[in-house]
């Protein structure tokens, strides 16, 4: 199975992270298939990759909590479709 979630890059007190697509057995620091996005908390800038992330969703990838928040912000979504 896999899950749209974040991986963490950056310094210490400065976490910044990626919106990986990964296999649900990886570690969050393991191998991604695809890199889809990128965050930011500190600055609140977010970059994503809208195709990537609508292939992956089509086959049946799960996003974690805060990717979902993330993609319902950027009004990926129309209504709760995904819980």
């Amino acid at each position: 199975m896999v899950k749209l979630r974040l991986k963490r890059c950056g310094r210490k007190q400065q976490a910044v992270y990626r919106i990986v697509a990964i296999d649900v057995r990886s570690r969050r620091e393991g191998r991604d298939l695809q890199k889809v996005g990128f965050y930011d908390p500190i600055k609140n800038q977010t970059s994503l990759n809208v195709q990537a992330i609508l292939y992956f969703l089509e086959k049946c990838a799960q996003p974690g909590r805060t990717v979902y928040d993330i993609l319902r912000k950027a009004k990926l979504f129309t209504s709760k479709e995904i819980t």
